[in-house]
């Protein structure tokens, strides 16, 4: 994580001198440019000065964020010791059905439902249950047959 923490400390510090050379570039053009009839000109362009400006603000945001919480852990992470192996960063991911067909037909109403709402309204009528169906088939597999306890 102490990588982590650096590297948005540097990515905010780059956000921060490319909005600064942005507003140069903005005002430079401006006043290269003072004698063409354009009303709606303004000095700075304001939407990618305050979009960069953000970024950068977001960058020191997720810093100080990992800053915090890499201090209050109290320990080194495995990613942040140069001595430990793959497998000491390891964790429980969950338990997963390998020969589940349930996401198949969730992710086919998902689709009906997405495409209703750009065809037509019916569509999703359609995929509406097929996708509440596998939602609960995928959430109870585990309760019925061969598999119930």
């Amino acid at each position: 994580m102490g990588a982590n923490v650096k590297l948005f400390w540097i990515l905010a510090g780059f956000f921060f001198l490319a909005d600064a050379i942005y507003i140069f570039w903005s005002l430079n053009t401006y006043w290269l440019t003072l004698g063409t009839p354009l009303e709606t000109q303004t000095p700075v362009e304001w939407v990618g000065t305050v979009g960069i400006a953000l970024t950068g603000l977001l960058s020191v945001l997720i810093a100080f964020y990992l800053q915090r919480l890499h201090s209050a852990q109290g320990g080194e992470l495995p990613e942040d010791r140069l001595d430990a192996n793959i497998d000491d960063g390891d964790a429980e991911q969950g338990f997963f059905s390998p020969w589940s067909w349930w996401p198949m037909v969730l992710a086919f109403g998902a689709a009906l439902v997405f495409l209703g709402l750009a065809v037509g309204v019916w569509v999703a009528l359609i995929g509406g249950p097929i996708a509440f169906i596998a939602i609960v088939g995928w959430v109870y597999e585990y309760y019925r047959l061969n598999f119930a306890r």
